[in-house]
């Protein structure tokens, strides 16, 4: 990997290593200063290729201590090994269940009646050799059931086996559930035929779960809320703490299921998207003339190369400015994340909205990336609780739209998106933000890379991977706009084989995220392929479609970016990152 990075060790950069460096700790969640390590698997190195930009001596003295993950190599690795793992039974089940009015799979009778054994022994503590099922299951699975009851579409309703299975097992859990569970699963006292009535006349304990319970009533009927009323129960509610938290984890988690089962409505989306900025206190404003910020999903990508983190280095290079966001491990996916790849490269990735800000304005770097947890640690905090919903809440929508740190110049937002239906929401949330340009990708994996390779005719329904929606602005300041902004909107479905890409399959990562990082700085030191032509693609299209100053010729974008590239500018960028975000100082 070396060689192949730096063929002439006379032009090789040396980058000095700091002694030591913050690394999160999952165990204790707390920093502590650990020396960078390297990892060896046999006689591999996962560090193979961090040794292309650091010296070989660096690397050996830094070869001592145990790290914290067990293999930083694949991104299941970085998972918090305290977060409780959730029962897989009932898991399996929310998969088929805790999903939208047309995507619900009713269970069978075998599987509905293996659920709720599992939930009825668990909860009486004679569930042995399976995890617990957890409060937050309980009210993610209820929830599901109850909204299914109440508002679905018949071919989504319970089905027969399920209507047998409960008849057969509510008798008994009646008597074992908690009251709060209860009231998820029948709320009115009309779905079960029992006539309890604990449901109706569930109010919860403290003035956050009396709130909670309220939204949560209309929200278990197939109802929504204002924006007033979800932001007053997030605010109420976060951030949580392991081991307490003032609402039952069994409500919450019915709440936020049950609004992305109810499909969201712009109010709703624009209160999970605008609840926490001012959490720490107004963004700090870079002295930069454009910035974009990319919205990847948090939860990684599990199959394909994920470029965005290489795309930003390529266009920092002719000032076109990139804010990175998101998390080290995400749930449902738990896939590969720009955090994994920094960290594993020996970036700082607890960098704090303002140190990013002077990355951005930093001649040699030009982008930046900080993660939720020091921008939005309440939302941090749902990160645990996520994994027990199986299914992404609201938040895995709105959290893609954030100005961490916003500009004097030019913002434009990009996100990526996989289910039809979400690119209007997402295009709202930006035109929110107030920013210039919009633009929702779907890449692969629901991630922002297009690809090169040419769509097949059998593709299955719906929109096509490469399909791209979005605004721009067309002036400055017209009269004319409400937010001063005058926009034109566009849909596009990009065949890169139009602009002279060859059709070459997507390299596979599978979950690693050293083969990401090793097929990134490849590309970055021009070695061609269909990395560097992914790169290449997503950075000029990109600059194209937000209409970025000197690309309105599609064809002299592209140039721009490989110019990036072939001049090392982009893999210099990348390197500078690595050593001045270790030491830059708030």
């Amino acid at each position: 990997m070396k060689a192949l990075l730096y063929p002439d060790p006379l032009v090789s950069p040396i980058l000095p290593i700091p002694k030591s460096r913050a690394l999160w700790n999952p165990q204790n969640s707390f920093r502590i200063p650990i020396k960078r390590v390297d990892y060896w698997v046999g006689r591999r190195s996962y560090f193979g290729t961090i040794n292309a930009v650091l010296d070989s001596a660096s690397i050996e003295e830094l070869r001592h201590q145990e790290p914290d993950i067990k293999n930083p190599a694949l991104s299941t690795s970085y998972r918090n090994s305290e977060f409780p793992k959730p029962n897989q039974t009932v898991l399996n089940a929310q998969t088929k269940v805790c999903t939208g009015p047309i995507q619900t799979k009713p269970l069978n009778e075998e599987q509905a009646f293996k659920v709720l054994d599992t939930i009825l022994r668990s909860v009486k503590g004679e569930l042995k050799d399976e995890e617990p099922v957890s409060k937050a299951q309980l009210g993610a699975f209820f929830a599901a059931m109850t909204i299914r009851a109440n508002s679905f579409p018949e071919p989504t309703q319970w089905s027969e086996g399920e209507r047998r299975a409960m008849n057969h097992y509510w008798p008994q859990l009646i008597r074992v559930l908690p009251e709060d569970t209860i009231f998820i699963a029948d709320p009115e006292g009309s779905i079960m035929g029992t006539g309890s009535s604990i449901g109706p006349q569930f109010v919860g304990n403290g003035t956050a779960e009396m709130r909670l319970v309220g939204a949560l009533r209309e929200v278990l009927a197939g109802g929504h809320l204002g924006y007033e009323e979800v932001q007053g129960v997030l605010k109420d509610v976060l951030p949580l703490k392991m081991g307490s938290c003032s609402v039952s984890e069994s409500l919450f988690s019915a709440f936020m299921i049950g609004q992305r089962m109810n499909r969201e409505t712009d109010r709703e989306l624009k209160a999970y998207c605008l609840a926490f900025d001012d959490e720490l206190g107004p963004a700090p404003i870079a002295d930069v003339n454009s910035l974009t910020h990319y919205g990847e999903p948090y939860d990684g990508n599990t199959r394909y190369f994920r470029s965005t983190l290489f795309v930003a280095a390529v266009r920092s290079c002719y000032g076109e400015s990139c804010l990175l966001h998101g998390v080290d491990w995400m749930p449902p996916k738990g896939g590969i994340t720009e955090e994994q790849m920094l960290m594993f490269i020996g970036a700082n990735t607890h960098l704090t909205p303002s140190q990013a800000k002077k990355l951005l304005e930093d001649e040699e770097v030009g982008f930046a990336y900080v993660s939720q947890r020091e921008a939005r640690p309440s939302l941090h905090s749902l990160i645990g609780l996520r994994e027990h919903i199986k299914k992404r809440p609201p938040l895995a929508t709105a959290e893609k739209v954030q100005q961490i740190v916003r500009a004097r110049g030019k913002e434009a937002i990009v996100a990526g998106f996989y289910h039809e239906g979400y690119e209007e929401p997402l295009l709202m949330l930006m035109r929110r933000r107030g920013v210039h340009a919009g633009l929702v990708v779907k890449g692969e994996e629901g991630a922002l890379s297009m690809t090169t390779r040419l769509r097949s005719a059998n593709t299955s329904k719906g929109l096509p991977v490469n399909y791209c929606s979005g605004f721009r602005s067309v002036n400055l300041a017209p009269a004319c706009a409400v937010d001063g902004v005058s926009r034109e909107s566009f849909n596009i479905e990009v065949n890169a084989g139009d602009y002279g890409f060859a059709s070459t399959d997507t390299p596979r990562t599978d979950r690693s995220v050293v083969r990401n990082i090793e097929l990134g700085l490849a590309a970055l030191r021009g070695e061609k392929g269909p990395a560097y032509d992914r790169i290449v693609l997503n950075a000029g299209m990109v600059d194209h479609l937000l209409g970025s100053d000197g690309a309105q010729d599609i064809s002299a974008a592209f140039d721009r970016a490989r110019e990036a590239i072939d001049s090392g500018k982009a893999l210099r960028r990348l390197l500078n990152y690595i050593k001045i975000s270790n030491k830059v100082i708030s």
